[in-house]
């Protein structure tokens, strides 16, 4: 390990390989020609071209969405409700709870629209690291619609990590202890004075900022429960109830106050291990996933990505930036050692092969079958990711959501939408083909496609096998060809990690 552990990639370096690498793990990969123009633009540039990203394109057409489908009962509605049970009134009761469930459908189908929005802006989105960064977020301060059940609140906060996604994460701290979603899943909108509940406080601590058990007591839980005692909402709206509030003085990490929720937040983000546990976090998602404890080299990097986030008074661009940019990053330990979530398996096939994006609402209920239900993680630690996204029956997914993107064609197995869209896959050896001045040959192709496919240098035996492949199709169409290629490589484990 250098001297400095984030010591930067030297220009020279930032080869084709290493501008893929950094496109597929800061983003969802891209097409050879978009790999060939993040290269030509040198690492620094490269990498805030990506971290940077406030320039760029991010097909913003949101929907119109429709913020007050589950408002609450105005007062005359409540009026005539309190009438008919008095009256035993069944008809309008049964009015009245028809109406219910139908705002609740039409809620269920404006969620299912905000699914394939968000998916599309995975496939589309000129800003491919915020939307990456974006659903990180969504993971970490997990919240879900069944809980929630206003697509409204789930929005909202979507837009709430949008918009913090490489800011400042203490600013997000301090807005996910007044965000609905997250009030309401931790039903802290029942944490009272006299009666205070510890489901966000102790979260707060363990889950969110500081990691568990890590530099904080179940008195500090306790006092923190206390300080964010009126911390509420009515309707789309924070509020801050002070008569539910206990205004009295805590003592939380040793400090003695009248502390409300914001300043329980910042007592909190003040500890040493805040900034640690991000890094942690970040390093895992973008560096290497392997599980078990952080060896002692790599332990290294992270207390200096830590070093990096606590300098920039928590702002994530500096520490984003030099952990793309730096040796380590790019390291052949670290190739191959993430493996994809479902969003990135479909994001990056689709990015990488230059693929139609076929049916948004197929591929978000495929991206659920293979765990990962946009808008609704598993519980309040998100999805647990790594080797837990493999399955036997998560695998048989995999292997044909890629296939489904390669051609259009439905799996029995799964009611997808079929789709005609073509495909011409032969841009991807259109590079091969120039310097070959001709067809190359058949185990150049497939020395690249695996190269480009995979997140290592192929073993030679794969290359053989596919090369075999491309020469037994000899006489089919160039772009059937490459398609069967690609669907043998899409189906081998190597391609389920980045």
């Amino acid at each position: 390990m250098s001297a400095n552990p984030l010591r930067p990639l030297p220009d020279d370096r930032f080869d084709y390989w290493n501008a893929h690498h950094l496109l597929v793990r800061a983003g969802f990969g891209g097409t050879p020609a978009e790999v060939r123009a993040l290269k030509d633009l040198g690492v620094a540039k490269a990498v805030a071209s990506l971290v940077d990203y406030a320039s760029a394109s991010n097909d913003a057409d949101e929907p119109a969405w429709e913020p007050s489908i589950m408002r609450p009962p105005t007062p005359e509605e409540r009026e005539v409700e309190r009438r008919a049970r008095a009256s035993n009134d069944e008809e309008t009761l049964a009015r009245l709870q028809r109406e219910r469930q139908m705002r609740e459908g039409r809620d269920r189908e404006q969620l299912a629209r905000a699914q394939q929005w968000w998916m599309g802006r995975f496939l589309r989105s000129g800003r491919p690291l915020e939307e990456k960064l974006t659903l990180f977020w969504h993971g970490h301060f997990a919240t879900g619609y069944r809980t929630i059940e206003d697509s409204w609140h789930m929005l909202a906060q979507q837009r709430l990590f949008r918009a913090q996604a490489n800011g400042n994460f203490s600013t997000l701290v301090r807005g996910i202890v007044r965000d609905p979603a997250m009030l309401e899943y931790l039903d802290n909108d029942e944490n009272r004075r006299g009666s205070p509940n510890e489901n966000l406080a102790r979260e707060l601590m363990e889950l969110f900022v500081l990691g568990e058990g890590n530099g904080y007591t179940e008195r500090d839980i306790k006092e923190g429960a206390r300080a964010l005692t009126g911390y509420t909402f009515v309707d789309d709206e924070f509020v801050f109830d002070e008569a539910q509030h206990d205004p009295t003085p805590k003592e939380i990490f040793g400090t003695r106050g009248p502390f409300d929720g914001d300043a329980f937040a910042q007592l909190v983000l003040k500890q040493r291990g805040a900034s640690e546990w991000i890094a942690l976090k970040m390093y895992r998602h973008f560096v290497n996933d392997v599980p078990g404890r952080v060896p002692d080299d790599r332990r290294e990097v992270v207390k200096a990505l830590a070093r990096e986030l606590k300098k920039a008074d928590f702002n994530l661009k500096p520490m984003l930036t030099a952990l793309f940019r730096s040796e380590h990053f790019y390291d052949e330990s670290n190739r191959a050692q993430v493996i994809k979530s479902p969003v990135q398996l479909i994001a990056q096939t689709v990015r990488s092969y230059g693929t139609p994006t076929r049916s948004l609402a197929s591929l978000v209920a495929a991206a659920d079958l293979m765990g990962q239900h946009l808008f609704q993680p598993p519980n309040v630690k998100g999805w647990e990711g790594g080797r837990a996204w493999i399955n036997t029956s998560t695998y048989f997914v995999r292997q044909n959501v890629a296939v489904y993107l390669l051609t259009g064609q439905r799996p029995r197995q799964f009611d997808w939408e079929a789709s005609s869209d073509p495909y011409d896959a032969t841009h991807l050896v259109r590079d091969l083909r120039e310097a070959a001045g001709g067809d190359p040959a058949p185990e150049d192709v497939a020395t690249f496609l695996l190269r480009f496919s995979l997140a290592s240098t192929p073993h030679p035996t794969r290359v053989e096998s596919l090369a075999g492949f491309l020469r037994q199709t000899a006489g089919a169409p160039e772009n059937d060809r490459i398609k069967g290629a690609l669907a043998l490589i899409t189906a081998l484990p190597e391609y389920q990690v980045a």
